[in-house]
């Protein structure tokens, strides 16, 4: 361990294990950090995953041993980062028996520390390192909410990440250790991101950077001065601050919308002027919208008005002697499903999903007036929500009226993260559709934007191609090997490297279809047997050229129409193959490769899509030299600091574009590149155009076809 680390440790922590006296606000060192080896490598023997499960043996998952060498790993189950990875971590089994992985129980040691100081709360401050032995600020050159939102993540604070400048939360008055900081946002810590050298600066501490870890987002309201949370003067946070509505043209229409937000029953009283920042001005809404974002209303800050024309409300706390619900669900394909939100204390906020099951999701449907087969959903299913965990270990017996009913620990008491949000799906067996017909590349979810390496997640059924080639586990569930296309009701299409390490005996695999969450079974998912893999008869395995491979499944139901593997679905649809003669650089647009690999922090347990460009052949050529051939494209973000590539579990996987009047074609099955996320270089794709003769003569279609 170097000077710095020991003096930074022992000025922190006290004894020798992982716990530590340190503030929650502040980053302590650990036995992470203290048992790091020269070479990057964890070497210590926590065992233990933060969310309290205990690690797998190594050699439990069968070949990682192998593909790791000399990294730490075999006979044991201490934690480890084989892989590289800043903190290190470990296999285990999750509540349904499955094979999970998590980071391990050391408060990200591995970092130095850090702290907010002069706030108003934990969660905002001036933000200070410690180095050689003592606390330092950080100058406020190119600071912005990029590096805001590393700070954030660094002490484990969730919410929307602010940056303030020229000493907003005070002057520090010890060194000035860091300068020209330049996050992308996606970093772990702050040690990830450029920046000066240490001591390097040109600042005074009128200059010292910080931070606002929020958990409120823009749009949350309250109302305040009445005598509960359901009356008072209305108030809209925005940008960090909350301010005031101004009420001209203020109808009751506006007001059933904050009464439905805030979860509440209808109409008005005054209560008095307030002094914040009038906010709104001009709202005018239907009554039907859910939030008062949705309304139509002048920009932020745009009014003419004074405080004596504050907004001020009146919500009924009640209705018929029954609390209303305060209840909604996010995320969702439907209003029936999506990731459950709670309303305490003025926010919104999720429910963790320990001891989540399908009787606390019927009394969630139940309360949200749904009667139909309700099911439970975890780890994020609907994706990670931004605001306060407000609730844990719920416990329904199904028979309750209310999620308030059931027995769960104090509001606020948690021990989760937002990849433990629990969700659910109301009216189950109306969420089926029935079967579709196989016309290839059609998208029936409308997808929209969320946040592989800058990249987002993607909407349930949004890509309905997408397949995963999987080992068949001793164990159950498999390992993901690659990516795959459906292209075929018995076809999908992968690259033939995805075969090099374990050979092509069909006994080997399965392939998946319909699956957005890689481990939560779901309705619309199948798996398949594999009864053929044709490799390319020109590829060779020391070589990216030709680098394609043709995968039949065996024959599904008992039943079936002869010849059909796969039932189409909403959710299950082939893409279109590209045209022999395309050219794709004239052709493509709106393009996209989609998986569950490599986000930048972890491996994704649920679909992830990322836009990306076709780059010109010679841009491709200088790049890549002679290893770029007239059978491949390569393709990227035009943004660097915000890097788009596919990763280590996205090979084989589709890159798809939206041809001109509609439908999406394969055009590349992802290949290779130098490594992940690298500046300037962008991953290379088997061009797909360059082989339909062969696809489409393996396949047993005419060749004239498109």
């Amino acid at each position: 361990m170097n000077v710095v680390l020991k003096a930074a440790l022992l000025a922190v922590i006290s004894g020798c294990c992982c716990a530590s006296s340190v503030p929650s606000f502040i980053l302590p060192f650990t036995d992470c950090a203290r048992s790091r080896g020269k070479d990057g490598f964890y070497r210590g023997a926590i065992d233990v995953t933060e969310s309290g499960a205990r690690c797998m043996n190594w050699t439990e998952v069968a070949g990682f041993e192998e593909r790791y060498p000399g990294k730490g790993i075999g006979e044991h189950n201490h934690c480890r980062n084989p892989d590289g990875r800043i903190r290190p971590w470990c296999f285990f089994k999750n509540h349904r028996g499955r094979v999970d992985w998590g980071y391990c129980d050391c408060k990200q040691g591995v970092s130095l520390p850090i702290r907010l100081v002069g706030g108003p709360s934990k969660s905002e401050g001036r933000v200070e390192v410690f180095h050689a032995g003592q606390w330092g600020s950080i100058c406020d050159d190119q600071w912005d909410d990029s590096d805001a939102e590393v700070v954030c993540r660094q002490l484990g604070l969730s919410g929307v990440a602010r940056a303030w400048s020229q000493a907003h939360f005070g002057k520090g008055s010890g060194r000035v250790w860091l300068d020209e900081v330049r996050c992308t946002g996606n970093e772990l810590t702050l040690e990830q991101c450029p920046k000066s050298a240490w001591g390097e600066h040109n600042c005074l501490h009128s200059e010292d950077a910080g931070v606002s870890c929020n958990p409120l987002t823009d749009g949350t309201i309250r109302l305040v001065g009445g005598t509960g949370s359901h009356e008072g003067r209305l108030e809209i946070f925005y940008r960090g601050q909350w301010g005031t509505v101004c009420d001209d043209g203020w109808t009751n229409s506006n007001t059933q919308v904050v009464c439905r937000q805030l979860g509440l029953d209808t109409p008005v009283s005054r209560f008095g002027v307030g002094s914040s920042p009038i906010l709104l001005d001009d709202v005018s809404c239907t009554g039907k919208e859910p939030s008062l974002l949705l309304c139509n209303r002048r920009e932020w800050l745009r009014h003419d008005c004074t405080h004596h024309e504050d907004v001020n409300i009146a919500c009924r706390p009640e209705h018929n002697g029954e609390s209303l619900p305060t209840i909604r669900l996010v995320g969702g394909e439907s209003p029936r499903e999506g990731r459950v939100e709670l309303y305490l204390s003025g926010q919104w906020g999720t429910v963790c999903d320990d001891g989540w099951t399908d009787h606390d999701a019927e009394v969630v449907c139940r309360q949200l007036g749904y009667s139909g087969v309700a099911k439970a959903r975890v780890m994020a299913y609907f994706g990670e929500g931004t605001g306060p965990i407000h609730v844990d270990n719920v416990k329904c017996t199904g028979e309750e009226l209310s999620l308030a009913d059931c027995i769960k620990q104090v509001p606020g008491t948690h021990n989760c993260r937002h990849s433990e949000d629990a969700g659910v799906i109301c009216d189950y067996g109306a969420s089926q559709p029935n079967p579709v017909n196989s016309i290839c590349g059609l998208r029936l979810i409308h997808t929209r934007q969320r946040r592989i390496i800058g990249g987002e997640n993607s909407l349930r059924g949004g890509w309905p191609w997408q397949a995963a080639i999987r080992l068949r586990g001793s164990r159950g569930d498999g390992r993901l090997v690659c990516g795959a296309t459906l292209i075929d009701t018995c076809w999908v299409l992968t690259s033939a490297h995805c075969f090099k390490r374990y050979g092509n005996s069909t006994k080997q695999y399965k392939v998946r279809v319909g699956d957005y969450h890689s481990l939560v079974p779901e309705e619309y998912e199948e798996e398949y047997g594999v009864d053929q893999i044709v490799l390319h008869p020109s590829y060779h395995s020391n070589s990216n050229d030709y680098d394609l491979a043709l995968v039949h499944l065996s024959p599904g139901a008992v039943g079936q129409i002869p010849g059909e593997c796969v039932s189409f679905s909403r959710h299950v649809l082939p893409a279109c193959l590209p045209m022999k003669k395309e050219r794709v650089l004239k052709q493509a647009s709106n393009c996209h490769i989609t998986g569950w690999g490599d986000t930048g922090h972890s491996y994704s347990k649920t679909l992830q899509q990322a836009p990306l460009s076709l780059f010109p052949r010679r841009h491709c050529e200088q790049h890549f030299r002679g290893a770029f051939t007239s059978r491949m494209l390569c393709a990227g973000s035009d943004h660097s600091e915000r890097r788009v590539d596919s990763c280590r579990g996205d090979s084989g996987g589709p890159l798809v574009c939206e041809r001109p009047g509609g439908g999406w074609v394969v055009y590349g099955v992802t290949s290779w590149g130098h490594a992940c996320r690298t500046q300037q270089s962008p991953g290379v794709y088997t061009k797909v155009s360059a082989f339909i003769s062969w696809i489409r003569k393996v396949i047993g279609h005419d060749d004239k076809k498109k």
